[in-house]
């Protein structure tokens, strides 16, 4: 039989504990996983204590409060806290999602809070994302057109543009691709489903002359046919968007231009 065993430095162990607040009678432990490169430990869980009374409602409050006031060590991203930049993205109570709209009320016990899945991680929370903002590239996620450019705007009628809706909502959170098993065994070719959401919103775009070409780019057994429905990128957007839908909708492209 088969063992596996990780590398003697990939052991998440067992952190610091911080105090509790003096005189907080409405408390709430925070798990929050740590690990910097320069340290050459092993991660940790570090366990903090909030007074939830002297906290906002979000986690990402939680954070900036532990940061502020508790331990200024922790590392994480951030940045509009209004759930429409993706930069808080990690993995909260075993769910991908944003640290700004996950109500700590949400959370059933202890809030745990680990870096999303399946990406390098930078130093605490903070993700490694050039690779996943790399295949963003290859998709070409702009406007392509052969045709004599208009005086003005390009104009699209409001059905085509009702196209669109549930694709450009989509914030490049990778909550969804790191959710993704498939992605997690073939990234390397694999666009996965945030990408390949964003890769139909060009396909659907109705001012775009480039569906040929966007579709040959996606025509291997890779790129677009590792996806096996699993539907943990549905399940997990906190936009509530539903990229196994987009990606269904481009093989199904890909069928009718061959008929």
């Amino acid at each position: 039989m088969a063992e596996f065993t990780l590398p003697k430095n990939s052991r998440v162990i067992e952190g610091k504990k911080w105090p509790k607040p003096e005189g907080a009678s409405n408390t709430k432990a925070f798990k929050i996983y740590r690990w910097s490169p320069d340290s050459g430990e092993n991660p940790r869980v570090d366990t903090y204590y909030l007074d939830l009374d002297d906290c906002g409602p979000m986690v990402l409050d939680a954070l900036i409060k532990i940061k502020n006031d508790v331990d200024p060590t922790l590392t994480f991203r951030r940045s509009c806290r209004e759930g429409v930049c993706g930069s808080c993205a990690m993995n909260i109570d075993g769910t991908n999602t944003l640290a700004c709209t996950k109500y700590i009320a949400d959370a059933k016990g202890d809030v745990r809070v680990y870096p999303l899945p399946h990406q390098s991680v930078i130093k605490d929370l903070v993700p490694d994302q050039t690779h996943f903002f790399a295949q963003y590239r290859q998709i070409e996620p702009w406007l392509k057109t052969d045709s004599q450019p208009p005086e003005r705007e390009r104009l699209q009628s409001p059905e085509d543009r009702a196209k669109m809706d549930g694709m450009w909502e989509c914030v490049l959170c990778a909550c969804c691709s790191t959710s993704c098993p498939s992605y997690w065994w073939n990234e390397d070719r694999y666009l996965g489903p945030a990408i390949l959401l964003q890769a139909y919103r060009w396909l659907a775009d109705s001012r775009d002359e480039a569906t040929g070409d966007r579709l040959d780019q996606l025509e291997d057994p890779f790129r677009l046919y590792r996806c096996h429905t699993i539907m943990n990128c549905t399940r997990t957007c906190p936009k509530s968007l539903n990229p196994a839908r987009a990606i269904a909708e481009i093989k199904k492209m890909m069928v009718e231009r061959r008929v």
